[in-house]
């Protein structure tokens, strides 16, 4: 009998203006319902790629994460199930349904789309979607993958290389930084740091840009902090990827930059990141990890989420 617990991704997906928008929503005809776009991890799947994955063939539709929704727990077939959501705003609107698993996909303003939802915790993160603005900047804060072990290396560790475990996690990331589609991307001069990001950036036709002040070996906080502030101003959705024994400072720095806000002492994993969701000129639901908003900020930390590759 299987045991453990059954994770699944999906999204609420939606287009149109984020004071009045329509969300996706799709009927199963199997199951004679109407849901989210979600479905099951494939084993080692990322949950991002999982929840990119399974949007694309439920729907057809190309989307840029935005913010983490509540996870939805209920029992299936005797076994805990954990669905992660995020919202995702749809680059196009043209959906493509495969007729067996999914056979229609409705467009829905919020209020009609929560009564036609079959199941009361996708309406609740509906609710949940509504209590904070649709559109936000993410800033992208990653540990390099792994890269062997530094008693081991003889030669300057700025140039000790990622190892194969930590290229096939820049391969992950090169997928699953795409959710959020970052056009900026700085890193620590370190190779294992530029190395990490070397996939997305070379998918995406962008330039890694290399800061000393962001290593281990030169490490600069007061430089660091003007570039942290620099990019948590920046419109366009950023990464930075740097060390475990400095990111802590630098996401606090990030939280420092939006207006004062804290945030609590994060340890990544190498591979790891975390994302801080910004809006400007909207106030809006601050999660566990972010406290002590200013309302009258001009920007606002609207979530703080953790991952691992």
């Amino acid at each position: 009998m299987a045991t453990g617990m059954i994770r699944a991704a999906g999204a609420v997906v939606w287009r149109g203006n984020e004071d009045d928008p329509e969300v996706a929503l799709v009927h199963r005809p199997a199951y004679g319902d109407w849901s989210l776009p979600k479905g099951k991890l494939k084993r080692g799947e990322h949950v991002i790629a999982g929840a990119l994955r399974e949007v694309r063939e439920e729907t057809g539709l190309r989307v840029v994460l935005g913010r983490a929704l509540p996870p939805v727990h209920y029992m299936h077939g005797g076994r805990l199930k954990r669905v992660d959501y995020w919202l995702a705003h749809a680059l196009d609107d043209q959906v493509a349904v495969d007729g067996d698993e999914v056979d229609e996909v409705a467009w829905l303003p919020i209020e009609e789309a929560r009564r036609r939802l079959t199941y009361v915790w996708d309406r609740g993160l509906l609710r949940a979607a509504g209590a904070a603005p649709f559109v936000t900047t993410p800033l992208i804060l990653l540990r390099h993958a792994l890269a062997g072990s530094r008693q081991e290396w003889k030669g300057d560790d700025d140039l000790r290389p990622l190892d194969e475990r930590g290229r096939a996690q820049a391969e992950v990331l090169a997928t699953v930084l795409g959710a959020y589609r970052p056009a900026v991307l700085v890193s620590s001069h370190s190779r294992r740091c530029t190395q990490t990001l070397k996939p997305y950036a070379e998918r995406h036709g962008l330039e890694v840009r290399e800061e000393t002040a962001l290593s281990e070996s030169g490490y600069d906080p007061r430089e660091a902090e003007r570039l942290v502030r620099d990019l948590s101003a920046a419109p366009e959705p950023a990464v930075l990827c740097s060390h475990g024994k400095i990111l802590p400072e630098l996401l606090g720095m990030a939280g420092g930059a939006l207006r004062g806000v804290r945030t609590a002492d994060r340890t990544l994993a190498k591979g790891g990141f975390a994302v801080l969701h910004r809006a400007v000129n909207r106030a809006g639901a601050v999660d566990t990890d972010v406290d002590n908003v200013d309302d009258d900020a001009a920007e606002h930390v609207l979530s703080l989420e953790r991952y691992t590759t």
